[in-house]
């Protein structure tokens, strides 16, 4: 599972490495894109996360005819909020010059826009299908796929970005094309796959429909707080200049690959979890939890070190830009930090959400990141000497308050 979330991060990081040899207001703009496609990408990743919960359970109690059932909801689920999210990104795409962006940036951002926007689409649905095999115990055919996808953008980006095999160069927008045709090619993929062996569905139950609402609308929010804020830091980033966002684009696409392992964990705590309880194995939840708070702790840490001495060799795999360079490797730094805390905070919440414990939780990251991160990395970031650098110490302070809340839920929770 940590490797299916790092599969579908490659996709962006070679997308920001290839964009940014194009230019240092290409890369802006991905970043500035990218930000605001991630507010609605995350709304439906969270509106899904109930079908690998649910089909967990019922793994877990023997109920095959239901975990067929939550596959089935939940396709339905994809398709539903990832049109309804390109129709609203759509509008929003004639209104990118609200934000506050610079002039050149908004000039070339809008096809570029428009087509990772109607990725959503697949890239819904093939999550759908993903959290289904996972908590089947079959993690590594999504894992498999994406791997794979990821050498298919890289190849696709070449074609189209720079103009090969008789196709005009096409640059920014070129990287667009390329991450559609990659995420449509994997969702047919999967989707091909699981008809060889699914078990059959019931109709369709509005209890089914009910329930995932129930625990998914929660959790959407409580993600929408967390990358909400990162996408607030990237427009406030952008306000600073094209060289703070380009910087910000690159230290968070490091930052963020990273974080791909305690998510893949937080997936696989959620499914453990809920599936333990499906057993009636109550007695195993905390050791499943506190082990892999543990194992988090030490690989974010490792990672770490590694971004506090390899940042600045890490940023120039991005761009060759200097001034990009010189700050994304400062970012890095508070990066390095700030990681522990991120790893901590989404473990915990993954750990809840297998309990299906929402609701606290969303009041929890709302209070951390939009009470405490971000009043902090505005006021450090325009009323002192840190400027883009507040930015992400205000982004640590915010998670460093997730963490220690939503770990403290956990332990009454269970206590």
């Amino acid at each position: 599972m940590i490797m299916g979330q790092m599969s579908q991060m490659l996709i962006g990081i070679t997308d920001a490495a290839m964009i940014g040899r194009v230019g240092t207001v290409e890369l802006a703009a991905s970043a500035f894109c990218q930000s605001v496609f991630g507010i609605f990408f995350i709304i439906g990743i969270g509106l899904l996360m109930p079908v690998g919960v649910f089909t967990a359970r019922d793994h877990g109690a023997g109920d095959l005819t239901g975990c067929a059932a939550w596959l089935k909801h939940g396709r339905i689920m994809a398709l539903v909020a990832g049109a309804g999210a390109f129709l609203l990104l759509w509008g929003l795409s004639t209104q990118l010059h609200r934000f506050g962006q610079p002039v050149a940036v908004v000039a070339v951002a809008r096809p570029f826009f428009l087509l990772i926007s109607l990725s959503l689409i697949p890239v819904l649905y093939f999550q759908a299908q993903r959290q289904y095999l996972e908590a089947m115990g079959r993690p590594w055919v999504g894992t498999f796929i994406m791997l794979a996808d990821v050498g298919l953008n890289v190849f696709l980006n070449w074609v189209f970005i720079w103009g090969h095999w008789g196709v005009p160069a096409m640059g920014l927008t070129g990287s667009g094309v390329a991450t559609l045709l990659a995420r449509t090619l994997a969702v047919t993929t999967i989707s091909f796959w699981i008809r060889r062996e699914q078990a059959p569905a019931t109709g369709l139950e509005w209890r089914r429909f009910r329930a995932m609402l129930v625990m998914g609308v929660p959790a959407a929010v409580s993600l929408l707080f967390e990358i909400g804020a990162f996408s607030v830091a990237a427009l406030l980033m952008g306000t600073l200049g094209a060289v703070a966002l380009a910087a910000h684009q690159v230290a968070l696409s490091c930052a963020a690959f990273t974080f791909m392992v305690p998510l893949g964990l937080s997936m696989a705590v959620s499914i453990r979890v809920s599936k333990a309880s499906g057993e009636g194995r109550g007695a195993a939840v905390r050791p499943i939890v506190f082990g892999v708070l543990g194992l988090t702790v030490l690989i974010m840490g490792t990672t770490a070190f590694v971004f506090t001495l390899g940042g600045g060799w890490l940023a120039r795999a991005f761009t060759p830009d200097l001034a990009v360079v010189a700050l994304a490797t400062h970012l890095l730094v508070v990066a390095a930090i700030f990681q522990l805390f991120d790893g901590s905070q989404v473990v915990a919440i993954g750990a809840l959400r297998g309990l299906q414990d929402v609701r606290v939780p969303t009041i929890i990251t709302f209070v951390a990141y939009w009470i405490v991160a971000l009043p902090l990395a505005y006021f450090l970031a325009m009323h002192t000497a840190l400027g883009p650098i507040g930015v992400w110490v205000g982004l640590a302070g915010g998670l460093a308050c997730a963490a220690m809340l939503l770990i403290t839920r956990f332990v009454r929770k269970t206590g």
